[in-house]
């Protein structure tokens, strides 16, 4: 099948133009290949967190935010110094090495308690710096307008890979044993690897056959150099511009209306079973129906949606499923109504407002889309769970009920709505200035001086 034929049958489920095919495609099996990896881990993860004891939950969660601190400043002098055709493969390779340390120890029986608290830390560790890595990719290489039409394809990569994970747990965790899926995710991963080397390829094409801004996509040698600037220099772009504050005012309260309704979800799980298989099981059951609940809606509605009503008013739509969710756990905190609200929510995240929320920072300079969007999903989603955790611990030390927490959230997820419509406005300035500034003839000599 040639490009043409191909890239006529995909306008039927996503608008993609002439030039654009390669990049797409490459870009939705690189999402695959990584969710699925993290999805066959995280089961695990959640069964981990739970052995370790649900009152350990708040540690287990400042514990990665301080791993995280420390981690940040490395990760900006490293982009700082190396292209992005290096420094991306060179993340997921060092991953890929530290799950085969875990599948060492675990299946030596080492350790075995520290090694479970050490690794739900590691996994949430991994999966702010691969999705944030992958996301700085995209919008690194796509224009604000390309985004709107095509991040919902590409985020139904993820969504695939999202399904196919916990499948492979469910169908594997018995034969092969829960351990030696870290095998299966490792593989996983590297293929990830072998998607971003690919994509890179594709990338010079696109930029060669479609019009993309020059702050999409800047010159050849820019791209083979490392962005330069401090290693705190995303902190500094964070506080100076009240845009990119904004979008992380959206991840925190993002992180506490998540932190709160994942304690929910353990607290109510630990009462319903002691079993650990049933434990895990009802964990991957969770995955299995947010990834097909998601991949429907990637497929037939994101794209349109973004492109029909705009950044914002998508992004809007997590916090309007937060409102009600709350309300409803406020009613009737029963664990049906806990993997109900998991699969709405996480599947309004993955299909809509999460691809919404990214097409945000295809407005940003090279430097802002890698620095400042790792400070912003990483420091500041992870600083916000560590938080968001001690709060709900101390409101349960308080005294507070499950429901009571669930009713005191829902004027926060209102703030979180208005603050996405705000966003969203912001954003169409911003590309609306780039589209001017594109259309501005060049300067003669005479101007230039």
């Amino acid at each position: 099948m040639n490009e043409t034929t191909l890239q006529r049958w995909l306008a039927r489920i996503v608008n993609v133009r002439p030039g654009e095919v390669r990049a797409l495609l490459w870009s939705f099996a690189y999402f695959f290949c990584l969710l699925a990896g993290y999805y066959v881990l995280r089961p695990l993860r959640d069964e981990m967190g739970i052995a370790g004891g649900v009152r350990n939950l708040p540690w287990l969660f400042t514990a990665t935010f301080v791993v995280l601190l420390a981690a940040v400043p490395v990760f900006g002098a490293v982009v700082a110094r190396l292209p992005r055709r290096r420094f991306i493969p060179l993340v997921y390779h060092f991953f890929a090495a530290n799950i085969a340390i875990f599948w060492l120890l675990l299946a030596f029986d080492i350790g075995k308690i520290h090694v479970a608290r050490v690794f739900f830390v590691w996994i949430s560790v991994f999966n702010l710096f691969a999705v944030s890595v992958f996301w700085s990719f995209m919008a690194d290489l796509f224009a604000s307008e390309q985004g709107k039409r095509l991040f919902g394809f590409i985020a139904a990569g993820g969504s695939a890979g999202a399904l196919l994970g916990p499948a492979l747990t469910v169908g594997l965790a018995v034969p092969l044993g829960p351990v030696n899926l870290l095998i299966v995710a490792a593989l996983l991963l590297e293929a990830a690897v072998l998607c971003a080397s690919r994509l890179e390829a594709a990338a010079q094409r696109l930029k060669s056959e479609t019009h993309v801004s020059a702050a999409a996509a800047p010159a050849g040698p820019a791209e083979a150099a490392g962005l330069g600037g401090g290693w705190l220099a995303g902190i500094t772009m964070l506080l100076r511009s009240p845009y990119l504050a904004g979008i992380a005012l959206w991840v925190a309260l993002l992180s506490l209306a998540g932190t709160f309704l994942y304690f929910q979800q353990a607290n109510i799980v630990a009462a319903a079973s002691d079993d650990p298989a049933v434990r895990t099981r009802i964990f991957a059951t969770i995955d299995l129906a947010i990834g097909m609940l998601t991949l429907i809606v990637q497929f037939i509605v994101t794209g349109r949606l973004i492109t029909r009503f705009g950044a914002g008013p998508a992004a809007a739509l997590l916090p309007l499923v937060f409102c009600l969710g709350f309300l409803a756990l406020w009613l009737t905190p029963m664990l049906w109504v806990v993997i109900a609200f998991q699969a709405a929510q996480r599947a309004a995240n993955f299909a809509i407002s999460n691809p919404a929320r990214e097409c945000l920072f295809t407005v940003l300079d090279r430097a802002e889309k890698y620095k400042a969007k790792n400070v912003i999903d990483i420091v500041v989603f992870r600083g916000g769970d560590a938080a968001s955790g001690w709060l709900f611990a101390a409101l349960r030390g308080a005294g507070l009920e499950l429901g009571a927490i669930s009713l005191a959230t829902v004027p926060v997820t209102a703030a979180w709505l208005a603050l996405a419509l705000a966003l969203g406005r912001a954003h169409e300035r911003r590309t609306r200035d780039l589209l001017l500034q594109d259309m501005k003839p060049p300067m003669n000599a005479d101007e230039r001086r």
